[in-house]
């Protein structure tokens, strides 16, 4: 199994904006009172910002258009709703938020698999569960391990362990579930806001992780032979745990890994800290995303749909 993909689906949106609907379980998220034609033009230009900038490095990226009704405001976030398995397997996810199922359009997955060569040979439609009040938000939710094929999840009202253990048996993974707080121990609304994998490295606010779990969670990542690198609750919260690594190509270097972040959380980042994470990549890419972040509560982790096609 491959860690980092070199393809990624990103969704222009058309609405984007502040959402009333998720922020009662996502502390993030903050209503800056401006106009909504001025939000969706900075998340626009924010957006396409960071589209150029991982093509510059070889990403293939497949840019999907919002429809302009009904409103979206977070269809910005396509990885919450759908993710693309080198197996072949597309899995659709429940979502939380009422006005978040629209973003689930045929249009957007048939531009990832026109574009990106992936070829669809197994559906998982969870999507079912929103009925019992049931949610896992994609790659939002669970932060995977493929190489080892363990797929971890911390619980909040987006994230229901029984649904974390039954995607586990459909793809075959081993499931770590816990549970992880912000400052004030409200449970952290997605378990990508507080940890990355990578190839080389695991980033996660261990702070985050209630005590009674954090030791278990360390121990599993720690096994997996990566350098584990442990950030805390002020590093969180300007999204340091919310990043990427993606494969790429450089005629030097031939097949690299490039580091995808925010300029926010690479400001964040201590020094020492920065520098060990540079040392288990090739490249760090950083770029803003101000808007995105403050109004939709999200970061460019949460920006990217990883399409893993067959080896």
């Amino acid at each position: 199994m491959q860690q980092c993909t070199d393809a990624v689906l990103m969704v222009r949106p058309k609405t984007f904006g502040y959402n009333p609907d998720t922020a009662a379980s996502n502390t993030f998220q903050k209503d800056s009172g401006a106009a909504p034609d001025e939000v969706q033009a900075l998340a626009s230009e924010e957006f396409g910002q960071l589209a150029r900038a991982l093509a510059s490095e070889g990403v293939e990226v497949c840019v999907a258009e919002d429809s302009a009704t009904p409103e979206k405001p977070d269809a910005i976030f396509p990885n919450n709703w759908l993710s693309f398995h080198a197996d072949g397997s597309l899995v659709l996810y429940p979502l939380q938020g009422a006005n978040r199922r629209a973003e689930r359009r045929q249009e957007v997955v048939d531009a990832a698999v026109q574009a990106l060569g992936f070829n669809v040979t197994h559906l998982i439609d969870l999507t079912h569960h929103e009925g019992e009040g049931r949610f896992l938000e994609g790659t939002g939710s669970l932060v995977l391990d493929h190489i080892r094929r363990t797929a971890y999840a911390c619980v909040s009202p987006r994230t229901h362990p029984e649904l974390v253990a039954e995607w586990a048996r459909e793809l075959r993974y081993e499931p770590v579930v816990f549970e992880a707080t912000n400052r004030g121990g409200v449970p952290l609304y997605h378990t990508n806001v507080l940890m990355c994998i990578g190839e080389r490295f695991v980033v996660i606010a261990s702070e985050a992780v209630v005590r009674r779990d954090r030791e278990r969670v360390l121990k599993s990542l720690r096994s997996s032979g990566r350098d584990v690198i442990e950030i805390g609750h002020g590093e969180l919260e300007r999204f340091a745990g919310n990043m990427l690594e993606l494969g790429t190509w450089d005629e030097a270097l031939g097949d690299s890994r490039v580091l995808v972040m925010s300029e926010s959380a690479r400001r964040a980042l201590q020094p020492e800290t920065y520098a060990r994470l540079s040392g288990c990549t090739d490249t760090v890419l950083a770029v803003p995303v101000p808007t995105i972040e403050t109004q939709g509560g999200g970061s460019v982790r949460c920006m990217l749909a990883e399409v893993f096609r067959p080896m």
